[in-house]
């Protein structure tokens, strides 16, 4: 097998090591939802890869991830896809809205579909539910947080 192949392998091997280890343990961090949540993440990881809790280890280890790692990381952690209702929701605190769509374009967004997406993944009190507040767009519905809950 020739070298880049054997790379190549490896690199798709970690990524998705990586990505279903986020995917395993982002709700185990409480309060979910939060950049909080996030941090705890990082920290138990850097614990996990042997360096020490203080603050020049954790800031070394977040260098080593990398900035493309990190993004790609935390998009897995804030994003939920939830099959039973072929919906699609992006919750990062550090943007001002919550965004559900569905996940094929034949699939019908309604105000209950997403109440009940928001209910299943542990939203609904950390986002407005007034749905005469959400901004809806061709395909897309956008949820402001509660005041307190955005702005990382």
């Amino acid at each position: 097998m020739k070298k880049t192949n054997q790379s190549s392998i490896q690199a798709k091997m970690f990524n998705f090591a990586v990505f279903e280890l986020v995917r395993n343990q982002r709700n185990s961090f409480e309060p979910i939802w939060t950049v909080d949540s996030w941090v705890k993440l990082l920290i138990w990881l850097s614990l996990n890869c042997g360096l020490s809790g203080e603050k020049e280890s954790l800031q070394s280890f977040a260098d080593a991830l990398g900035s493309t790692l990190t993004i790609r990381m935390r998009k897995i952690f804030f994003e939920r896809t939830l099959e039973d209702l072929s919906l699609y929701l992006i919750a990062d605190p550090s943007e001002a809205k919550v965004f559900v769509m569905p996940v094929a374009s034949e699939i019908s967004l309604t105000y209950d579909r997403c109440k009940e997406a928001l209910n299943i993944v542990g939203l609904t009190a950390r986002v407005i539910t007034d749905s005469s507040q959400w901004e809806e767009h061709d395909q897309l519905i956008a949820i402001p947080w509660n005041s307190s809950e955005s702005g990382c």
